[in-house]
């Protein structure tokens, strides 16, 4: 089974994201849909399948906590049956903040991929969200590929190395589009820092990667930022875009920030954006610079 990504996708929460929405993401010219905290029944995605002709859909991530792998299995049969090719299941072992089940991560990874064999989920069918060395070495042994969230590309570099040549490595980054980075920044800081600056899985990443307690501190370093979030004009960011593929990614999910970005009153809610022409108006100048 092969599946092709394409260079660049997008990525929207899935109780977001609409068929309309799937279908003006593939008439942009992005080849990869990411959705983010499906049910474990995989519940909509059959439906923006339908409204599209090529897009690929990746979950980036079922939570592994918040369902049977038995049930991610019958579902991601349901799905690759009708549309093959076309569908990557992306799981990962979510934030001990956020889970109350919560437990040691890469112990309870290797339970539900031992599940996802039993229900006959092919190897490269999968894709682990994979941060740290330890789940990194698991994804290269068990999955065909990872799906890391919040990374620069100075991660891609070591997630590359640690993966191998033959593992899909699919990056998600953030993006503001606006040329003046003061302003940039502070569109993106309610973003960065609520949740992930309250999650000690992103946090403990980051300073692997040399970041500092004071980087991650209030809102975040300038510095942290400008690593996390490609910012500028459409040429710019592209160019930032291009140094996660120059680092070793195959693919890179975008995911734009806007003014109209809502940040999370609470760490338990949902990812919240609100998907109006801004949002989409910035996937179509990106387009035109990255197609």
């Amino acid at each position: 089974m092969t599946i092709e990504l394409g260079p660049y996708g997008v990525w929207q929460p899935a109780a977001l994201t609409t068929p309309d929405m799937a279908r003006k993401i593939e008439q942009l010219g992005y080849t990869t849909l990411w959705v983010a905290g499906p049910p474990v029944d995989l519940a909509g995605v059959d439906e923006l399948l339908e409204a599209t002709s090529t897009l690929v859909l990746g979950t980036s991530i079922l939570n592994i906590w918040r369902g049977d792998p038995a049930a991610a299995a019958a579902a991601y049969h349901r799905v690759t049956e009708r549309f093959p090719g076309r569908f990557w299941l992306g799981i990962g072992a979510g934030h001990p903040e956020q889970t109350r089940e919560f437990r040691k991560p890469l112990a309870a990874m290797k339970q539900y991929l031992d599940g996802l064999d039993a229900g006959g989920v092919p190897v490269e069918g999968r894709a682990i969200a994979a941060l740290g060395p330890k789940m990194l070495d698991l994804t290269a042994e068990r999955a065909g590929g990872a799906v890391p969230y919040l990374v620069p590309p100075a991660h891609t570099k070591l997630a590359r190395e640690a993966l191998g040549p033959a593992a899909v490595l699919a990056p998600e980054m953030k993006v503001v589009l606006d040329a003046n980075p003061a302003r940039a920044r502070d569109t993106a800081r309610p973003r960065i820092k609520h949740p992930y600056l309250g999650l000690v899985n992103y946090t403990t990443n980051l300073r692997r990667l040399g970041f500092t307690y004071d980087d991650l501190a209030g809102d975040g370093s300038d510095r942290l930022i400008d690593a996390v979030v490609a910012h500028g004009d459409a040429p710019t960011v592209g160019a930032r875009l291009a140094e996660h593929h120059a680092a070793g990614a195959d693919h890179v999910a975008i995911q734009v920030i806007t003014t109209r970005h809502a940040a999370h009153p609470t760490l338990a809610d949902v990812e919240l954006q609100v998907y109006d022409d801004e949002v989409f108006a910035a996937y179509e100048t990106l387009a035109a610079e990255l197609f």
